[in-house]
């Protein structure tokens, strides 16, 4: 993502609701670190987020100020919206914190009321502490869900780019698929998958990928290997094409030579409770009433204990390790879906004792009145040979 990718109208729609709702909280100023609302907010695109960086954004109209380090400013000057960077550090290495204190008195920080993001990930216990320290009683909130909020409802532009990445991978399955066949790889299978997504657009993945074979099936998010495949094998996996760094997860199913009657039968299962999952999607609903009902095929079927992972989840701009965001479909949430929502979904069973493992995802958007599926590829268990 950079300042290119949307308008500079939809970026000053982004900060004008950001302040609206850091006032509406209580505060002065929201520190803002994790990288996706970053971006959300200034389009910026570097590997900043390895270090020590924040945002500072004042529930009053002024300069969207960016405290981080010397050695990416260049990129930040050319393909961010940002109005002011104050870098420390560079050609040398500098205490972020010693600076951050400097910054803080010098933004009026530590005579407000200020609250800051503390995202996993990306803000390291030292940093943590450094920056309670250095705040002292100005840091009255840590409101991790009030940028996370405002992004999960996506823009026009946003589910066009969106619709883009489920495209890439759902090109990238086809060429993995016709790469499957007795004596190769797993790792030969991703590449094949990854050549696929970097020559047709996408950008790097942000998530590494999951592909398992055989008895690694049972695996919830086995990475590729060198084991290769055998006849009878099944195989699973998930891809994660993005387009300027919106994702769209795809997970597919196949069998190396004709299926073994438990696949297919727990392949049913899988698929039932997908199509539950989303026929009760909708603009309004309970996040945990789809998770109910693809968790109530499961169990009529015997299998609950088997469920490993999360019925789906929302996804947003990527950056590693992760593409999701805030919104879950699992039990106890008290997320809701609201339109223009983009979620996945991906029901499962993982058996250690068998050997054997089935997942199929998809991604879905909310809709006005319903959902729309950005998936393009049958749910069919793919036989291969």
């Amino acid at each position: 993502m950079s300042k290119h990718d949307f308008t500079a109208a939809e970026f000053a729609t982004r900060a004008a609701k950001a302040r609206e709702a850091i006032g509406a909280a209580g505060l002065d100023w929201l520190l803002v670190i994790h990288p996706v609302s970053m971006r959300w907010l200034i389009g910026q695109d570097t590997k900043s987020y390895t270090i020590f960086q924040c945002l500072a954004v004042s529930a009053k109209p002024g300069p969207l100020v960016l405290f981080t380090r010397g050695t990416d400013r260049n990129e930040l000057a050319a393909d961010s919206t940002v109005d002011e960077i104050v870098t420390y550090g560079g050609g040398e290495p500098a205490d972020p914190m010693a600076h951050f204190a400097e910054f803080a008195k010098a933004r009026g920080l530590l005579n407000a009321r200020v609250g800051m993001e503390v995202p996993g990930f990306y803000l390291s216990v030292p940093q943590y502490l450094g920056v309670k320290k250095i705040l002292g009683d100005a840091l009255v909130a840590e409101p991790n869900g009030l940028i996370g909020g405002l992004r999960t409802i996506k823009s026009l532009t946003e589910i066009e780019y969106t619709r883009k990445a489920a495209a890439l991978s759902a090109q990238a399955l086809q060429s993995l698929v016709g790469t499957v066949a007795e004596g190769r790889t797993e790792l030969e299978l991703a590449a094949a998958a990854y050549h696929s997504m970097l020559s047709n657009g996408s950008g790097l993945p942000h998530s590494t990928m999951n592909l398992m074979t055989g008895e690694r099936t049972a695996f919830a998010l086995g990475g590729p290997t060198e084991r290769r495949q055998r006849m009878g094998d099944t195989g699973l996996v998930e891809i994660g094409g993005n387009y300027r760094r919106y994702t769209s997860t795809l997970g597919r199913q196949w069998s190396l030579g004709k299926p073994s009657a438990r696949l297919v039968e727990l392949y049913d299962v899988v698929r039932r409770a997908t199509e539950a999952c989303i026929a009760k999607m909708g603009p309004g609903v309970p996040a945990v009433e789809p998770h109910e009902a693809a968790k109530r095929i499961i169990a009529d079927a015997g299998l609950d204990r088997y469920r490993m992972h999360t019925t789906g989840y929302g996804m947003a701009p990527g950056f590693p390790p992760s593409w999701g965001e805030g919104v879950n479909m699992f039990g106890g949430s008290t997320d809701v879906l609201r339109e223009n929502m983009v979620v996945s979904v991906e029901p499962n069973i993982f058996i250690a004792e068998e050997g054997i493992g089935v997942r199929i995802i998809d991604n879905v958007l909310v809709t006005a009145t319903g959902v729309e599926v950005l998936s393009t590829t049958p749910r069919d268990l793919i036989v291969v040979g």
